[in-house]
C-alpha cells in the first residue's frame, strides 16, 4: 500500500535526474548579487586560494631535490640538503598562512552573504499573501531558509574553492610533469583516460541504484512519518500490525535495493583500486627504467610520483564537487522561486490609504473561491452592512462561509468579485498594514508563540507599558491566574502556549486583543474554551471591549449572540437570513430556528 507523500512529491516517484540547465545556470548567477558587498573579501580570498595551491605544488617538486640532493645527484641552484629543507619549512609555513586566510575570508564572505540570503527570504515570506501558504507546507519552506541555504553557504565557502583548487592543481601539475619528464608524463596520461572513462559510467550507474535506495527509504519514511503523527488514530482503529507490516515491506524493499547498490559500488570499489594502483606500479616501473638508463634522476622520480598523487586525487574529487554544485544551482532554484512570488505587502514602504477609521463595513456582491479549490465556490454573492459600533453575528453550518467573510475583511484574500467597502473606502485602496492595525481578531483556536505571557499579550502592541498590559489581562479575566505562576508576567508558555489550559491561552489571546484596541473587532467564539465560573466575567470584559466598536461575532454556540444587533444566517455560501435572535426565532420554518432547535436538542453540530 503506497503512502500518501508528505516528502514534497508522492511514494514512489523518482527524483528528477539533476543536471546543470541553462535556466538553472542563469538562476544561480543571479544569486550572486548577494555577494557583491563583499566582492573585495571574495577576490582577496580567491588570491590566497591561488597562493596556497601554488604553494602546495611546489612541495613535491622540492620534495625531489632533496631526495636528489640526498643521493648525491643534485645539480639544483640549492646543492646542499639543508639549505632545501629549509626552504621546503618556509613553504610550508607560506601554505599554512595562505590557507588560513583563504579559510578566514571565505568564511566572511560566505556568512555574512548567506545570512543577508536569509533575510531575503524571511522578509519575502512575510510579505506573501494567505494563498501563497496554502500551497506550501511550512516544514518545505523551513527546509528553503535553513537546508537550501545552507547548501548555498557550503558550496561558497567550500566547494568552489575545492573545485578551483583542483583544476588548478590538475593543469598545474600536468603542466609540470609534462616540462620536467614529458616522456613519463605522456605514458601517464596514456593510462588514466580509460579508468577515467570507465569511473565516469560506473559512476552514473551507482548514482541511479543510490537514488533508487533514497526513495525507497523516503517511501519508509513517509509511513513512519504518517503514523507517529497520527499515532491517535492508529491506536484507536487497532491498526498498529497494519502499519508494521507497511514499514516492515518498505524496509524489506530498501534492504533489497541497499544491498544491491552496495554489491555493485563494492565491485566498483575493488576495480577502481585494481586500476589505480596498478598504473601507479605500471608508471612506476616504467620511470624506474628511466632511472635505471640516466633518462632521469630518483629524485625527479620521486616528484612525479608525488605529482601523480595530486592529479589522480584532483580527477577522483571533481564528481564529487560537481555533485555538491549542482545541489547547490537546485537550492537557488527553489530560493528565487520564493524570492519571485508577488508580495501582497511593502514593509518597507507604507501605499495606499492611511486615514482613520472608524468601522462601517459593508460586503456588496461579494463572491470567493479559493485558489486551492476552484471548483468549490465558498462565497456566492454576500451583501451585509455593518455601522460603526454595531455588533453582527454571522451563524451557519460548518463550510457555510462564516471564517472566510471575516478573512476577506483582514485582506487574507481578495474577493473573486464584488468589493468589500470600509468607512465607504474599498478595502483594496487602503494600505493594507494600517487596514489590518485597526482589526483586531480572537480566534477559536488561540496559537500563541513559545516566549512569555507578558511577550504574547504585547504582541497586540508591542510598546505596551507592563501597567498596560496588565490592565488588558485583568479585563481579559486573565491576571489572577497569571500573578498565580512563580514567574507572573515572565511565565514561558512553551511552544504553541502548551503550557496552559485552552481556557488560559483564549484569556491570553482576549488580551491582546484588548491591547491592541482596533476599531473593528473579530471574535471566533472567542469564549469556547472558557469554563463557566469564568465565562461570564470574560464576556463582561468582552462587552466592555465591544461598545463602539464595529464587532463581527462568528457564532458556533447561538446561545452567545442573543444580544447583537444583527445576525446574518449563511447557508452554502449565501445569506439566507438576516435580522436580529428574536425576529429570526419566531419564524418556526427558518434556517436560524433549525439551527437554534439542533443546539437545544443537545445536538452539538459545530455551527
Amino acid at each position: 500500500m503506497a503512502a500518501p507523500g508528505f516528502l514534497g512529491r508522492r511514494s514512489g516517484e523518482r527524483a528528477p535526474r539533476e543536471k546543470i540547465t541553462k535556466h538553472g545556470l542563469q538562476t544561480a548567477l543571479g544569486m550572486l548579487k548577494y555577494l557583491r558587498p563583499y566582492r573585495g573579501w571574495y577576490v582577496l580570498g580567491m588570491i590566497f586560494l591561488g597562493l596556497s595551491t601554488a604553494t602546495s605544488l611546489l612541495f613535491p617538486y622540492i620534495l625531489g631535490q632533496m631526495v636528489n640532493s640526498a643521493t648525491g645527484s643534485q645539480d639544483w641552484w640549492l646543492p646542499h640538503l639543508d639549505s632545501i629543507a629549509l626552504l621546503l619549512a618556509l613553504v610550508v609555513v607560506a601554505q599554512m598562512v595562505f590557507s588560513f586566510f583563504r579559510v578566514y575570508t571565505f568564511s566572511l564572505v560566505s556568512q555574512n552573504a548567506m545570512a543577508d540570503i536569509r533575510r531575503s527570504v524571511y522578509h519575502q515570506l512575510l510579505s506573501l499573501p494567505m494563498v501563497f501558504f496554502d500551497r506550501r507546507r511550512v516544514g518545505e519552506l523551513t527546509s528553503r531558509i535553513t537546508a537550501d541555504v545552507q547548501q548555498l553557504q557550503d558550496v561558497l565557502m567550500t566547494t568552489v574553492a575545492e573545485f578551483f583548487r583542483q583544476i588548478i592543481t590538475l593543469v598545474g601539475g600536468i603542466t609540470f610533469v609534462l616540462v620536467q619528464t614529458p616522456k613519463l608524463a605522456l605514458f601517464m596520461l596514456a593510462v588514466f583516460p580509460p579508468l577515467i572513462i570507465v569511473a565516469v559510467v560506473f559512476g552514473r550507474f551507482i548514482r541511479k541504484q543510490s537514488k533508487k535506495t533514497q526513495d525507497d527509504l523516503a517511501e519508509a519514511n513517509v509511513v513512519l512519518e504518517e503514523s507517529l503523527h497520527n499515532i491517535s488514530i492508529v491506536k484507536s482503529f487497532v491498526n498498529e500490525l497494519f502499519e508494521l507490516g507497511r514499514y516492515r515491506e518498505s524496509m524489506r524493499r530498501v534492504v533489497k535495493n541497499a544491498i544491491k547498490t552496495d554489491t555493485y559500488r563494492g565491485i566498483f570499489i575493488s576495480f577502481m583500486m585494481l586500476a589505480i594502483f596498478g598504473s601507479f606500479v605500471a608508471v612506476i616501473w616504467f620511470g624506474g627504467k628511466m632511472v635505471e638508463s640516466k633518462e632521469m634522476q630518483i629524485g625527479d622520480l620521486f616528484t612525479f610520483i608525488l605529482f601523480m598523487a595530486f592529479i589522480g586525487g584532483s580527477l577522483g574529487g571533481l564528481p564529487e564537487v560537481y555533485s555538491q554544485i549542482l545541489k547547490a544551482v537546485g537550492a537557488t532554484e527553489r530560493l528565487r522561486e520564493i524570492l519571485g512570488e508577488t508580495a501582497e505587502i511593502n514593509l518597507d514602504k507604507q501605499q495606499g490609504v492611511q486615514t482613520a477609521i472608524d468601522g462601517v463595513v459593508s460586503f456588496e456582491s461579494v463572491r470567493f473561491t479559493y485558489a486551492t479549490r476552484p471548483e468549490v465556490e465558498v462565497l456566492k454573492g454576500i451583501d451585509l452592512k455593518v455601522q460603526a459600533g454595531e455588533k453582527i453575528a454571522l451563524a451557519g453550518a460548518s463550510g457555510a462561509g462564516k471564517s472566510t467573510i471575516a478573512q476577506l475583511l483582514m485582506r487574507f484574500y481578495e474577493p473573486s468579485s464584488g468589493v468589500i467597502m470600509v468607512d465607504g473606502i474599498d478595502s483594496m485602496k487602503f494600505d493594507l498594514s494600517h487596514l489590518r492595525n485597526h482589526i483586531g481578531i480572537v480566534p477559536q483556536e488561540v496559537i500563541l508563540f513559545g516566549g512569555t505571557i507578558k511577550e504574547n499579550i504585547a504582541y497586540g502592541k508591542l510598546n505596551a507599558t507592563e501597567d498596560e498590559i496588565k490592565k488588558a489581562a485583568q479585563k481579559a479575566n486573565a491576571l489572577e491566574f497569571i500573578e498565580g505562576f512563580p514567574e507572573g508576567l515572565e511565565t514561558v508558555v512553551g511552544e504553541r502556549g502548551v503550557k496552559l489550559s485552552g481556557g488560559q491561552r483564549q484569556r491570553i489571546a482576549i488580551a491582546r486583543a484588548i491591547l491592541k484596541d482596533p476599531a473593528i473587532l473579530i471574535l471566533d467564539e472567542a469564549t469556547s474554551s472558557l469554563d463557566a465560573e469564568s465565562e461570564k466575567s470574560v464576556q463582561d470584559a468582552l462587552d466592555v471591549l465591544m461598545q463602539n466598536r464595529t464587532t463581527l461575532i462568528i457564532a458556533h454556540r447561538l446561545a452567545t449572540i442573543r444580544n447583537v444587533d444583527r445576525i446574518y444566517v449563511l447557508d452554502e455560501g449565501k445569506i439566507v437570513e438576516s435580522g436580529s435572535h428574536d425576529d429570526l426565532i419566531r419564524n418556526p420554518d427558518g434556517y436560524y430556528t433549525k439551527l437554534v432547535n439542533l443546539q437545544m436538542q443537545g445536538n452539538q453540530t459545530d455551527l
